[in-house]
């Protein structure tokens, strides 16, 4: 849907848990169950219990479970909301009471998707569309990528990729907006995106099958008439070493559909190298945080390691941050390749970018 202001806007249906009037919660932690079990009688419920499971009935219609649930939210820890499972107006035994308790949420993830522990309204009712900033070749400023950021609406204000993506992790939906970021981009980008770069973020622990977690994304690249080469996947440090095995069968997959790969927010440390070391990434982000503490000369040096070695393995390095003339000065002396920042433009809707949008590198 294209909005009066030019934007491309998408707005997603997130089912959200009605008021339940009978809760099974299964742990196998003995303690955790039995001090629900008293809290739960205390508001009035009706508890029945049985090996790891507790099975309660609201005789109230579904207010003493919300009751119960706000409650929860403030005495458990995370880690006890994160052990017991959750599951609200089950079936009546077999197979399909055992397939609903095999797939039930944890308790932390039921709470948010009440909107107890997490403001879903962000998501729920929000209108999605991307917003994009240039990324310039340094030595001439010339535009040859843009980064796509998601951004949201909700009852006319705009709300941060970053508020989006916190809702999304706590209701257990990360991997769903994960993909309707990637696809926003690429839609949003297709009309004035020329030859440019598009530079996508994504959370690889998002990705679980690979082969059917990107087949949308693939499938908007071919609808956009984007060539994949085209595409450069950013991927952030924090997740990418959580699971190694993992982040080598998303990126082999990326990699065979033709699509790039950037290191995101990369400083300096021991970790940094190793993970750029075993990535092999098409292209290195520099931090913010190293990039905006030049010109100190511990920075220097960091930034002028990470560029080295970034160039060794054959990828071109991207300074983020770049806010002034002075930075821009220091990451070009430095050797990096590409600058970001609010010195060549500021996140900005489709129409505006498609002004600034250059010529490709």
């Amino acid at each position: 849907m294209v909005s009066t202001d030019g934007r491309l806007r998408r707005r997603e249906y997130w089912h959200l848990p009605a008021r339940a009037t009978r809760v099974l919660l299964a742990t196998s932690d003995a303690h955790l169950l039995s001090e629900v079990a008293r809290t739960a009688r205390g508001l009035g419920l009706v508890v029945s219990t049985a090996p790891d499971l507790l099975d309660l009935d609201d005789e109230d219609g579904g207010r003493g479970v919300d009751r119960l649930f706000r409650r929860l939210a403030r005495e458990l820890t995370t880690a006890e909301a994160e052990d017991l499972r959750v599951a609200t107006d089950p079936p009546d035994g077999g197979p399909a009471l055992a397939a609903r308790l095999l797939t039930a949420p944890t308790l932390a993830v039921e709470l948010a998707r009440r909107g107890v522990t997490a403001e879903i309204g962000l998501l729920a009712e929000a209108e999605l569309w991307s917003v994009y900033q240039p990324i310039v070749r340094l030595d001439d400023r010339a535009v040859v990528a843009q980064e796509a950021l998601l951004r949201g609406t909700v009852d006319g204000r705009e709300v941060g990729g970053e508020d989006l993506f916190f809702v999304a992790e706590s209701a257990g939906w990360l991997p769903r907006l994960d993909r309707i970021g990637r696809e926003s981009a690429i839609t949003g980008a297709a009309p004035w995106l020329g030859d440019a770069d598009l530079f996508v973020n994504s959370d690889l622990a998002s990705v679980h099958r690979p082969e059917v977690s990107l087949a949308g994304t693939r499938q908007a690249l071919h609808d956009a008439g984007i060539d994949p080469s085209r595409l450069v996947v950013e991927v952030g440090e924090v997740s990418a070493v959580k699971d190694r095995g993992h982040l080598f069968s998303v990126l082999e997959h990326h990699r065979s559909l033709g699509w790039r790969v950037a290191l995101d927010d990369v400083a300096a440390g021991w970790s940094s190298r190793s993970l750029m070391a075993i990535v092999r990434p098409d292209v290195v982000k520099l931090g913010r945080a190293l990039v905006q503490a030049l010109p100190d000369e511990g920075a220097r040096t960091m930034v002028r390691s990470v560029v080295e070695h970034a160039h060794t393995l054959g990828a071109q390095v991207v300074a983020e941050g770049v806010e002034t003339e002075r930075i821009a000065d220091e990451v070009t002396r430095l050797g990096a390749d590409l600058g970001q920042g609010w010195l060549f433009g500021r996140p900005v809707p489709p129409p505006a970018a498609r002004l600034s949008a250059g010529p490709s590198r």
